[in-house]
C-alpha cells in the first residue's frame, strides 16, 4: 500500500514537473512567433502526449478533473477581478446582451450546426453548444495588453468573455442535469433553473467576495491584511465550493466574488498597497493553470475521431465564427443606443471571440462524466480553441489597425471609459 502510494506520489510530481517545463518552453516560442501561449500548450500536449506519449492521463482521471476544477476557477475569479465596475457604465446594456442572451443564441446556432452536420442528438447539439458558446479573458486580456485598442471596445470585449464564461458553464451544467436524469426537461424548468443557479452564484459570490475584502482592508476590523493573497485565493476556491454545495452556480460565485474582489475600493475598502502583489500571484496562477489545463487537452486528443469528422467539424466551427458571432454582436450590439457603437466597432467584434480556457475545460469534465458523444464534443472543441486563437488572435493587431481602432499611448478611452486593470500575461 505505501509503495504503492509512493509511487502515484512520484507520478504526480513528475507529471507536473513535465508540463510545466514544457508550457515554460513553448510559451517563450509563443512569444517570439506572437502567438497565443495557448495554442502552443495544445501543440506541446500533442506532441508529447500523442507522438511521444511522455503524457497519458485520461480525462476521468480525479488528477484531471482535479486541475480543470481549480485552473477554471482560479481563471474566472481572475477574469471577474480584472473588471472595473466603472468601465461598464456606459457599454452595460451591449455587455449583458452579449454575456446572457448572446451566449444562448450562439448556443443555439452552434446545436443546429451540430445536428446537422454531425446528426448529434438535440441534447447533445445543445451541449456542444453551451460548452464552446463563450469567449476567453484569459487569452483575450494578453492579447489586449500587445494591442491598444479604443477603450470602450477593449473593455466591453473584455468584460463579456469574463460574464459569458460564467453563463456558458450554467448552460452546460444544465444540460448535464438532463442528460444524466437529474433534471426534468421543460422549457419552463430549465429557464428556472438557470435563474436560480446565476442569482444563487451571483449572491454566494457576493457575500463572500465582500466578506474577504472587508477582513483584509477594513480600516479596523481588517484583521488579515498580511495575508491578503492568502485570503483572495482562499476567496475564489470557497466561493466555487459554497456554491456548490449550496446548488448554485459555482462558476457564477466565484466570478462575483472575483469582481467585488476588485473593485473593494467602491465599498470603501481600499488595498492599493497589496495590489502589485495580488497581482502578480494572480498571473503567475492563471499561467499555471492555462499549462496545464491545455497541455493536458492536447494530450487527450482522439486523432482518429478528430480526421473522421473533420469537415463537418469545420462546417460548425465556420458557423460558429462566421454566422453564429457576427449575428450575435448585432442583435446585441443594436439596440444599446447609449453606447454609440460604429460600424468599425461591431466588425471588430465580429472576429474578436477566441475560445478557450473555460470551454476546453467543460469539455474535459463532460468526458469524464461519461456522457454519450463526450469524445465527438471534445474534438470539435478543440478545433474551436486551436483555430479560433490561430486565426483570431494572431489577426486581432491586423484588424483593429484595418478598422482604425487603434489608440494612441497617451489615449484616452471614448466616453472617458478608464483603462482596464492589469490582466493576466
Amino acid at each position: 500500500m505505501e509503495n504503492a502510494l509512493t509511487q502515484l506520489i512520484d507520478y504526480e510530481l513528475y507529471l507536473f514537473i513535465l508540463i510545466v517545463v514544457l508550457g515554460m518552453l513553448f510559451g517563450k516560442l509563443a512569444g517570439w512567433l506572437r502567438l497565443p501561449d495557448v495554442a502552443l500548450f495544445l501543440i506541446a500536449g500533442m506532441i508529447f502526449g500523442q507522438a511521444f506519449h511522455w503524457i497519458a492521463e485520461p480525462s476521468s482521471s480525479l488528477t484531471n478533473q482535479f486541475i480543470l476544477v481549480i485552473g477554471s476557477t482560479l481563471i474566472l475569479f481572475d477574469g471577474g477581478r480584472n473588471i472595473r465596475l466603472s468601465g461598464l457604465k456606459h457599454v452595460w446594456i451591449s455587455v449583458t446582451l452579449l454575456s446572457i442572451p448572446g451566449v444562448i443564441l450562439t448556443c443555439g446556432a452552434v446545436a443546429a450546426a451540430s445536428h446537422w452536420f454531425l446528426g448529434l442528438p438535440w441534447l447533445h447539439a445543445l451541449l456542444l453548444g453551451a460548452i464552446i458558446s463563450s469567449t476567453d479573458p484569459a487569452t483575450l486580456i494578453p492579447v489586449f495588453k500587445q494591442v491598444r485598442i479604443r477603450t470602450k471596445v477593449r473593455e466591453t470585449v473584455e468584460s463579456e468573455s469574463a460574464f459569458n464564461d460564467a453563463t456558458g458553464s450554467i448552460l452546460t451544467f444544465s444540460l448535464i442535469a438532463i442528460l444524466l436524469g437529474t433534471e426534468h426537461v421543460s422549457v419552463a424548468s430549465g429557464a428556472w433553473q438557470f435563474v436560480k443557479t446565476a442569482l444563487g452564484g451571483l449572491a454566494v459570490g457576493a457575500i463572500i467576495g465582500y466578506a474577504g475584502a472587508f477582513l483584509t482592508a477594513h480600516v479596523k476590523i481588517g484583521f488579515l491584511r498580511d495575508y491578503a493573497t492568502i485570503l483572495m485565493l482562499a476567496a475564489a476556491l470557497g466561493s466555487y465550493l459554497a456554491g456548490e454545495h449550496l446548488g448554485v452556480s459555482g462558476f457564477m460565485a466565484t466570478f462575483t466574488a472575483g469582481l467585488i474582489w476588485g473593485n473593494s475600493d467602491v465599498f470603501k475598502l481600499h488595498m492599493e498597497d497589496k495590489k502589485q502583489e495580488m497581482t502578480h500571484f494572480s498571473e503567475n496562477v492563471t499561467v499555471l493553470m492555462r499549462m496545464l489545463i491545455f497541455i493536458l487537452l492536447g494530450s487527450q486528443v482522439n486523432f482518429p475521431l478528430l480526421l473522421k469528422y473533420v469537415w463537418p467539424s469545420l462546417g460548425i466551427i465556420f458557423v460558429f465564427m462566421f454566422i453564429a458571432r457576427p449575428l450575435v454582436v448585432l442583435v446585441c450590439t443594436l439596440p444599446d443606443r447609449k453606447a454609440k457603437w460604429t460600424w468599425r466597432e461591431i466588425v471588430f467584434m465580429f472576429w474578436v471571440r477566441e475560445t478557450g480556457v473555460i470551454p476546453a475545460a467543460l469539455s474535459g469534465m463532460v468526458a469524464g462524466l461519461g456522457i454519450a458523444h463526450a469524445d465527438l464534443i471534445a474534438s470539435v472543441t478543440f478545433m474551436a480553441v486551436l483555430i479560433t486563437i490561430l486565426f483570431q488572435a494572431s489577426t486581432t493587431a491586423f484588424v483593429a489597425r484595418k478598422l482604425g481602432l487603434e489608440e494612441d499611448s497617451g489615449g484616452g478611452g471614448a466616453h472617458g471609459v478608464p483603462s482596464a486593470k492589469p490582466g493576466t500575461q
